[in-house]
C-alpha cells in the first residue's frame, strides 16, 4: 500500500480471532481490534488526528482554529505522543500538560518526540473539572477560553474524540466481522472516547449490544484506565453507554498482557492486558449461561498500544517476568483490614502531642507536595516509596509514621505494607490533603 502521508495510515486495524484454546470459553468467539498497530502506535491516533485537523487547518488559513503555534493536551500518554508527531509534521510545537508522567519510557519519548512537558501541581492524577482551586483545572478552563494563544485538542470534553471512532473503529469491527455486530464490545475507559464512539455505531446497527466497560481498582493505576472516581469527572463519560461496569487490578492487567504476549503473539502493553482479562473473566459466566443452548456469542475488546513502553511498569510490579527477583507482595495485593486511618483532627493532635513526633510521609508527585503540603512532612513518590518498601523496612520501629497521599485511598495500602512488614505504628490520614485542606488546616509551601 502507497501513502502520501502517515496519517493516511491511521486506521484500518486488524481485528484477530483469539484462539478459544487460550481463553477457554467454547460457546463465545473472541476478537482483539489491534490498535497498537497505528502508524503511532495507540488507539489514540485516530482522535489524535480527528481533533486536531481542524485546528490546524484553521492555523494555517487564518480562520477560526485560532492563531496558536503550539499544540496543549492534558495527557501523559498516548494522546500526546500522537499529537507531538501530528504538531512537529506541521511545524508545531507540542506541549504536555499533566499532574504526573507516571511512566519514564513515556515520558523519555516524548522528550525524543520534541514535546514540552508542563507538570503541574493538583490534587489528584486527573483532571477534576470540579474542582476549581486545581491548578490542572485551572490551566484547563484558561486553554479553553475563547482567543487563547495555544490551540487545544480538549480530550476531555472534544464531541471529535468520540467521532473519531464512530466513523472508524466502530464501522471497521461490523465490517471484519462480514456485517455482523457483535454481542459484546468491551473496552477500558479513560477519555471514553473510544467506548462511546464504538458503542453508538454498534447498536445503530443492533441495539441488543452489550457494552463492558472497565476501570481500574480504586487506589491502583493501570496506564491509559481511570478509577471509576476519575472518569466520573471526565466530560464524555456517560454511564448510561454501559451495560456492565467492572474494574480490573494492575496485576490483573499484567497476567492479560503476559497472556496476550506469549500465546497469542499480540504484543499488548497493560490496558491492553486489562480488556482481555476483564473481557474473559466476564464471558466465563455468558458461556456457561450460554452452554446446551446451541447458540454462540461474539465478543471483541480493544489492544489499545504495545508493551515496549512499560518495561518499568512491569518490572515494578512483576520483576519476576523481567528476570528480577521479587521482595514481598506488592501494594495492590496487601489487604488494608485492621490499618489504622486517622481524621485530620486526631492526625493533628497526633503531630503536637506526639512522643516521639510522628514522621509524616507525603505520597503525591513532587509538584504537589511543592504547592501545598503539611509542614515538617517528607516528600516519597508512592513508587518510590514501594521500592524502598520492597528492601525492609525504611524506618525504624521506634518512628511512628503517618502517611498521606490526595484522598486517603493510596496512603491506607502503602499502610498496610508497612504494617505487614512489622512496623508497630503506621497510620493514613484519611480522605488525604485534600480533606486536610477541606479542614482549614494548616499547608505551607515548599
Amino acid at each position: 500500500m502507497r501513502y502520501d502521508s502517515i496519517t493516511e495510515a491511521i486506521g484500518n486495524t486488524p481485528l484477530v480471532r483469539i484462539d478459544p484454546g487460550v481463553h477457554g470459553l467454547r460457546n463465545v468467539d473472541l476478537f482483539a481490534k489491534l490498535e497498537m498497530l497505528n502508524p503511532f502506535g495507540s488507539v489514540k491516533d485516530r482522535p489524535a488526528w480527528h481533533m486536531v485537523r481542524p485546528l490546524l487547518e484553521g492555523a494555517a488559513g487564518g480562520g477560526g482554529g485560532g492563531g496558536g503555534s503550539t499544540v496543549v493536551e492534558l495527557s501523559s500518554g498516548n494522546t500526546a505522543k500522537a499529537l507531538a508527531l501530528l504538531a512537529g509534521m506541521h511545524g508545531l510545537g507540542f506541549r504536555s500538560v499533566t499532574n504526573r508522567m507516571r511512566v519514564p519510557e513515556v515520558k523519555e519519548l516524548l522528550l525524543l518526540l520534541g514535546a514540552e512537558i508542563e507538570e503541574l501541581p493538583g490534587q489528584s492524577e486527573c483532571l477534576d473539572p470540579m474542582d476549581s482551586d486545581d491548578p490542572l483545572t485551572r490551566f484547563h478552563r484558561a486553554l479553553s477560553e475563547p482567543g487563547s494563544r495555544f490551540l487545544h485538542t480538549d480530550q476531555y470534553f472534544n464531541p471529535l474524540n468520540v467521532e473519531a471512532h464512530a466513523v472508524g473503529t466502530g464501522p471497521e469491527i461490523v465490517k471484519d466481522l462480514e456485517g455482523r455486530v457483535p454481542d459484546w464490545f468491551v473496552a477500558c475507559v479513560g477519555t471514553a472516547g473510544s467506548s462511546t464512539g464504538v458503542a453508538r455505531v454498534l447498536r445503530e446497527h443492533d441495539p441488543g449490544v452489550r457494552v463492558l466497560g472497565l476501570v481500574a481498582e480504586k487506589s491502583d493505576f493501570v496506564p491509559g484506565i481511570r478509577t471509576i472516581d476519575e472518569v466520573r469527572g471526565v466530560g464524555l463519560f456517560d454511564p448510561g453507554t454501559y451495560d456492565v461496569l467492572a474494574s480490573v487490578s494492575s496485576g490483573e492487567a499484567i497476567e492479560g498482557m503476559v497472556t496476550l504476549i506469549r500465546r497469542c503473539g499480540v504484543l499488548s502493553g497493560p490496558t491492553g492486558g486489562g480488556a482481555y482479562f476483564g473481557a474473559v473473566r466476564h464471558l466465563r459466566v455468558v458461556d456457561e449461561e450460554l452452554e446446551g443452548s446451541g447458540r454462540r456469542e461474539t465478543a471483541v475488546f480493544i489492544v489499545c498500544d504495545r508493551a515496549e513502553s512499560y518495561l518499568s511498569y512491569v518490572r515494578q510490579r512483576r520483576p519476576d517476568l523481567v528476570g528480577r527477583v521479587r521482595r514481598g507482595p506488592g501494594v495492590s495485593e496487601v489487604s488494608v483490614a485492621g490499618v489504622r486511618t486517622v481524621g485530620v483532627g486526631e492526625a493533628r493532635e497526633w503531630l503536637v502531642s506526639g512522643v516521639p513526633r510522628p514522621l509524616v510521609v507525603d505520597l503525591r508527585g513532587p509538584r504537589a507536595f511543592g504547592a501545598l503540603h503539611i509542614e515538617g512532612s517528607v516528600n516519597i513518590v508512592d513508587e518510590v516509596f514501594e521500592e524502598l518498601v520492597r528492601g525492609g523496612l525504611p524506618f525504624s520501629k521506634s518512628v511512628p509514621v503517618l502517611l498521606a497521599c490526595p484522598v486517603g485511598e493510596k496512603s491506607v495500602r502503602y499502610a498496610a505494607l508497612l504494617s505487614g512488614l512489622g512496623h508497630p505504628d503506621v497510620r493514613s490520614l484519611e480522605g488525604g490533603i485534600v480533606a486536610w485542606r477541606d479542614a482549614g488546616a494548616p499547608l505551607v509551601r515548599e
